[in-house]
This record gives structure tokens, sequence and C-alpha cells, in this order.
């Protein structure tokens, strides 16, 4: 599976710093060709990606979406309106996002739901409050996930993303989760994502399983060697061009080590 690397710039950059920032971004990625590529600039600067990210390996999508189809719902945004723009991705469920609004599994599984059926990909955020032991984190992401893709049928599930981000490492100042750690909480979204996925008992899905919290260029590799993640949400790191590229590099490395893993192995006759 090619790694998926991408980023939201949250609160930051307006449409023409984003101008300035997606034409710095694009030289440095686009040769990244191992890889699957996004960015989720503010809304405000969505019509920017279009234009500047246009035919270039680089989607663009919404930071959040309504779940209704319209409406009078002032200062929200639908997904068509997304669609319009040419979006691809829509994240939903971030922790700020709870935090700041209340927003509850509920909603977000209305969102997600919308998201799908305007065929645009969810990237569902998951993560727990505080730092615990990988037994208790699962227990709270496994509730999380089931309960933000109570609408999805089983044979979308290859439709959706979901993105471990637990709370703890996220910020400034914070540290990202050790790497055995990220890698029991993603072996066991995948096996509730598989478990989910069938349809007359057989596996119909391969959803996609990243990680996000304190990304950076020293952490990438690591995180990307992890079992079961198959890539990176990158916050601040990745307002710096240069190091969303040192990270994506990181995730070019990991799909030149797949294709190597999946070649076969050829002998030759003598004589």
């Amino acid at each position: 599976m090619r790694p998926l690397i991408g980023t939201s710039t949250k609160m930051n950059l307006t449409s023409s710093e984003a101008g300035s920032y997606f034409d710095a971004l694009l030289p440095r990625l686009v040769g990244a060709t191992g890889c699957d590529l996004f960015v989720l600039p503010p809304f405000t600067s969505i019509w920017v990606a279009r234009e500047r990210l246009s035919g270039s390996p680089i989607a663009w999508g919404g930071q959040d979406v309504h779940p209704a189809e319209s409406g009078a719902h002032t200062g929200d945004v639908s997904a068509a309106m997304l669609v319009d723009l040419g979006c691809t991705y829509v994240e939903v469920g971030h922790s700020e996002r709870r935090r700041g609004y209340g927003e509850t599994d509920g909603l977000v599984a209305a969102k997600v739901a919308q998201i799908l059926q305007h065929g645009m990909t969810p990237i569902l955020c998951v993560g727990e409050p505080r730092k615990e032991a990988p037994e208790a984190a699962i227990d709270y992401v496994l509730g999380q996930v089931a309960r933000g893709l109570a609408h999805v049928r089983p044979s979308d599930l290859a439709r959706v993303v979901i993105a471990y981000e637990p709370v703890w490492a996220i910020g400034l100042g914070s540290v990202t989760a050790p790497p055995d750690h990220v890698a029991a909480v993603h072996r066991a979204v995948r096996r509730w994502l598989n478990r989910t996925g069938t349809d007359g008992g057989g596996i119909v899905t391969a959803p996609r399983v990243i990680y996000g919290g304190s990304v950076d260029g020293t952490t990438a590799d690591e995180l990307l060697g992890a079992d079961a993640v198959d890539g990176l949400f990158v916050g601040r790191a990745a307002l710096d061009p240069v190091q969303f590229e040192v990270i994506v590099g990181a995730g070019q490395r990991r799909a030149a080590g797949s294709r190597l893993k999946e070649a076969p192995t050829s002998t030759s006759a003598h004589g």
C-alpha cells in the first residue's frame, strides 16, 4: 500500500501566504511518485490550492464540513462546496474540534457519511486524551472508530482513512508517541476494520491507518517503520516546505522498501 502523507495547515496561511507556500512546496514534492500526498488549507485558501496544485501529485481538501446538504448554517461549509473546489479529502473529528466546539462522535459520524456521499475521502481523527498503557488507549480509540463509522457500510470502509492522533502528542512542546505504542494501536484498529469490512465472509477493504502527533523529519522514518502504519498526518512541521520534503522522503524510502520486499526472487541456471 502506498504511504499516505499529508498535512492540515490549521488556521495558518492567508490566501496570499498559501500561494507562496504551494509554490515553494510543489517543486520539492513533484517527484514523490511513491506516495499519495495531500494538503488541507483553511477554507479561504482551498481555491488557491486548486489553482496551484491542479495536475500535480498533491491532492487538497477541507479541514471540516457540515453534515447537512445545505441550508441556514451560517459560517459553515457543505460537502458540495468542497467538491466544487476539487477537494479529495476532508478531515473530521480532530481533537481541537471535539474540545473547542463540543463535537460528539454522533456529529462526526454524520460528517463522515456526508463526505462519502459526495465521493470524497474522510480522514477520521481519533486518539486518547491522556498518555496511558496501549491497552487502555486501544479501548478508547476503538470506541471512537466504531462510533465515527456508524453510518459507513462495510463495502465503503476502503474509502475511509483513520488518523490516529493521541491528544497528548499534539501541540507545541509535545513529543511523538513511541513507535511501539503507535504500532499496537494501529494493529488493533486494522484488526477491527478488517473484521468489520467484510461482506459474505470475505475481506473487501484495505483502509489506511495513518499516524499524526508531533511528526517531524527526525521521527518520520521510525514511525513509518512501525507495524501497520500506512502514512503520516503532519502538523506544524509541514508549514516548512523543507521539513515536509524530508518527511515525504521518508515515505518514498518506505515505498521503495515495500517494492523490494514484493519483488519476485529470480534464479538463474548455469551449465
